[in-house]
């Protein structure tokens, strides 16, 4: 019978003199996963062309100006490699930073990208992750680029960009391609304020010549806050993906699928500046979102040069055969723009089961062409472009809650009163099961109210 015999690893006799823990398993032949601690440059590099799968680099707090540092190593998705520092400590400067180039599994977490170029994983850097990391609004044109599928951004602050290019972009390999299955949530974007008329979102998701490529992507519980570096925080210009349970507040940026077909938004809260919700392409769903309080159009309609893009070019595409659904939307200007006023206007769209609630200006302005309308509720304003069987006039008995959301109450006439199945509509915005007869609106009364607009101790890099 073979022993097991644990033998510790001590210091590493090399240029860089980084200490490593560890336990090795005579019998099997099988390390188990080290800790390299490192405190300069030299020594990052020296322990990143070493690890192994299972590995943490830990890395002190200090400076790190040189580099690009080249990891060259993967782990696997059940031992990824770690890069850590203790959150904040750790910070890349200059030309600091890393090259993940082909480095998969690999875990980024805890620095400060306060360099020229921020962070890229490259279209062959595999199923990596970016967690709890600050990005300091770098002089290049991104803070992070993502181009390789199953990346995992999460946990971290975008903050305090003054010139233009993007907090976080996601593209893909090739010219024409796009990162499938990237997951971005959790993260805190903050005072995007280059002033400049475009090119300074908080997330680009796609480029225009990308717009046909399948995506797959989800951003969800993420934070913006003063996002006013361009006309939109999320820009999707992709195809397939989900955007849900995200909050925009005082914020001029607004949720924009700008090219692409067949994305959801669902269940966000945006609230204040000038922020909403417009869309462009084909087949796309909004559904269960609160809009409350903005200056700005909470829907629009995109209208466009081209009815269906053929050429992956710069023009807006219609919106047509889009889906409008069980919307709670408040402003002070018009609620619903079907923006008829390019050569393409909307068509076969479906405003259904939403509350809009005016302060005193027409509800809605433009026409689709065939559009569909059923079960609205509009308050406060009068109907402006709409037609007269797209809704009832009444007082829908709203309440803010707690956080200032508005809520029905129990004699508000928008239970059980709408008028659509929407099969696609299950869940409400505090995602409850919808009934067979719905209710009017985001929310589906319940003395119970659990969605709230998201805090900066929600998300970020100390966030749970």
């Amino acid at each position: 019978m073979t022993r097991t015999v644990p033998r510790r690893l001590g210091v590493v006799a090399a240029a860089g003199l980084f200490a490593v823990c560890g336990v090795q398993s005579a019998s099997a032949g099988v390390t188990a996963p080290r800790t390299l601690a490192v405190s300069s440059s030299s020594q990052l590099a020296e322990a990143l062309a070493q690890a192994r799968p299972g590995d943490r680099v830990q890395v002190a707090a200090g400076v790190y100006d040189a580099g690009p540092i080249r990891v060259g190593r993967s782990g696997t998705a059940q031992a990824p490699i770690t890069i850590a520092a203790e959150t904040g400590t750790a910070r890349f400067t200059g030309a600091g930073g890393l090259d993940l180039t082909g480095a998969s599994h690999v875990v980024v977490r805890g620095f400060v990208f306060d360099n020229d170029a921020g962070l890229t994983v490259p279209g062959d850097a595999l199923g990596d992750r970016v967690t709890r990391n600050v990005f300091k609004g770098n002089p290049g044109k991104a803070d992070l680029t993502v181009k390789a599928d199953d990346t995992e951004v999460d946990h971290n602050r975008f903050e305090n960009r003054t010139e233009a290019g993007v907090y976080l972009q996601v593209v893909g390999p090739g010219a024409k391609d796009m990162a499938k299955r990237v997951h971005v949530h959790h993260n805190y974007f903050f005072n995007h304020q280059f002033h400049g008329t475009n090119g300074g979102e908080s997330i680009r998701f796609g480029l225009s010549g990308r717009q046909h490529a399948v995506a797959d992507g989800l951003i969800e519980h993420n934070l913006f806050d003063k996002a006013d570096g361009d006309s939109e925080a999320i820009s999707i210009k992709s195809t397939k993906n989900v955007v849900r349970y995200n909050t925009i507040t005082d914020s001029h940026g607004t949720i924009s699928l700008r090219h692409g077909w067949n994305s959801v938004v669902e269940g966000n809260i945006l609230t204040g500046g000038t922020t909403g919700i417009r869309f462009f392409g084909n087949d796309h769903v909004i559904v269960n979102n609160i809009v409350k309080d903005t200056a700005g159009t909470p829907i629009e309609f995109g209208g466009g040069e081209v009815r269906d893009d053929t050429t992956s070019g710069t023009n807006h595409e219609a919106a047509d055969h889009c889906l409008v659904a069980f919307n709670t939307l408040s402003g002070t200007d018009k609620i619903v723009w079907f923006n008829d006023g390019k050569p393409f206007p909307p068509s076969d769209g479906t405003l259904a089961d939403n509350i809009l609630l005016g302060k005193g200006k027409d509800a809605a302005k433009g026409a689709g062409e065939g559009s569909h309308f059923t079960g609205n509720i509009l308050f406060g304003a009068p109907a402006g472009s709409l037609p007269s069987d797209a809704y009832r006039t009444i007082d829908p008995k709203l309440v803010p809650d707690a956080h200032g959301l508005p809520r029905p109450t129990a004699t508000s006439p928008v239970i059980g009163a709408a008028t659509g199945s929407f099969p696609k509509v299950a869940l409400d915005i505090d995602q409850q099961t919808r009934p067979g007869t719905k209710d009017v609106g985001a929310d589906q009364y319940a003395k119970a109210a659990p969605a709230r607009p998201l805090t900066p101790a929600d998300v970020g890099p100390d966030a749970p």
